[in-house]
């Protein structure tokens, strides 16, 4: 059959119809672990009972509502993501993408607004920030440039983890206004920042008036055992980013600021038609009140323990394994060679995840997963890469 859909995504053979807790069924009536969550998006699962009923309320009650209005929701939902994250004002929009480029909209007008007529902002090797024109530019991906030049200037792109080479572009480009990175790279392989790496960016960002903008979008609400995962440094950033797991699928991004950060955007500055709507708001409200009186957090740290461990186990031992990467229920398994092939030999075998950065099996299940089903997710896992390592040959 002919698609009139544009021809972006390499798609499995799999088309989901509806889903139960940490399990989906597709079209023809097959069943699958979900250790994906929609790329860590689906924080309670599918159909969960408390978040059901609140978002047949608030469609009932009102679905959007102009900006031009005030937002009781939004109200709410960003005194939480304050109270959690201890920042002081939050900007709502509809995606990780929106989110970031606003983060970069802040980083430049606070270099204009100092007297900078070209500000620039540190960026990484292999992170990813979305495909806007900006946010492309400040990925550091080469195949997902490719195509788009000339790509947006102002960024100054170094290896991840390394401080030295951050306190030398702090000696020689005095227009640097900004730090910009991902707390732990998603795109990228599943890359932390060391602990040790985020509190001297900290350091430096304070030593030089930049801003420390910190893009939990893949890695924040809970998914490391932490509301964000910066928190286990003890540090907070200047600029948050947020998205994909705030709303449990339904769309929704949120700029979270502190001081130095929260009043540079003025009205006229920045805007969006769709952002903090009121379903979005509720979504986020009851996902972060569900989570809290679920203990997933909690559930996170020991299911992501269970699983690294169980994996270790499994794998540890095989030529071709290299390591696990990650926190909590944020994991990346890499191997010494391109295995995309596991994707479909995974979904055949009942279980979804993806591969990315070509060499790393990543997994983000859902935060409600149980111990059970993470012992599927190996019990399925393990031999498919032990298979795979035994047959292809680097």
């Amino acid at each position: 059959m002919t698609s009139h859909l544009m021809n972006t995504y390499g798609r499995l053979p799999i088309a989901l119809s509806h889903g139960r807790g940490c399990r989906v069924w597709d079209t023809e009536g097959r069943e699958y672990l979900d250790g994906l969550a929609g790329i860590a998006v689906n924080t309670l699962g599918h159909g969960h009972p408390k978040l059901v009923p609140a978002l047949q309320d608030q469609v009932a009650k009102m679905i959007h509502c102009s900006n031009y209005y005030a937002a009781p929701l939004q109200e709410t939902l960003a005194t939480k993501l304050c109270e959690l994250s201890g920042l002081d004002a939050v900007f709502f929009c509809s995606t990780g993408l929106e989110a970031n480029e606003g983060a970069i909209k802040i980083a430049r007008k606070f270099g204009h607004d100092r007297g900078i007529d070209q500000p620039e902002i540190i960026v990484y090797d292999k992170a990813f920030h979305g495909r806007s024109i900006a946010t492309l530019s400040a990925t550091g991906n080469p195949k997902v440039q490719a195509g788009f030049g000339p790509l947006v200037e102002g960024f100054v792109r170094i290896a991840l983890n390394d401080l030295d080479a951050v306190r030398e572009v702090a000696r020689t480009r005095p227009n640097v206004v900004a730090i910009f990175l991902e707390t732990i790279q998603g795109e990228g392989g599943i890359n932390p920042t060391h602990i040790d790496t985020l509190r001297g960016l900290r350091q430096i960002c304070d030593e030089q008036n930049w801003l420390l903008m910190l893009d939990e979008v893949q890695c924040g609400i809970g998914r490391t055992g932490r509301w964000f995962a910066h928190q286990w440094a003890g540090i907070q950033p200047d600029v948050m980013p947020l998205a994909k797991g705030l709303g449990s699928g339904v769309p929704i991004g949120a700029i979270v600021a502190g001081p130095r950060a929260k009043d540079v955007l003025q009205p006229g500055n920045h805007g969006t038609t769709f952002g903090g709507n009121p379903l979005a708001m509720r979504a986020g409200i009851e996902t972060l009140r569900i989570m809290e009186e679920d203990g997933l957090m909690a559930n996170a740290a020991a299911m992501g323990d269970r699983l690294r461990s169980r994996l270790t186990e499994g794998l540890g031992a095989l030529a071709g394994f290299k390591e696990i990467r990650g926190q909590g229920l944020m994991i990346g398994i890499e191997l010494d060679r391109n295995c995309s092939e596991l994707l479909l030999k995974a979904a055949q075998a009942g279980l979804l995840m993806s591969i990315t950065a070509d060499t790393v099996i990543r997994l983000l299940p859902p935060l409600i997963i149980n111990a059970a089903e993470i012992d599927e997710i190996a019990d399925i896992l393990v031999p498919l890469v032990r298979d795979f390592l035994a047959a292809a040959q680097p």
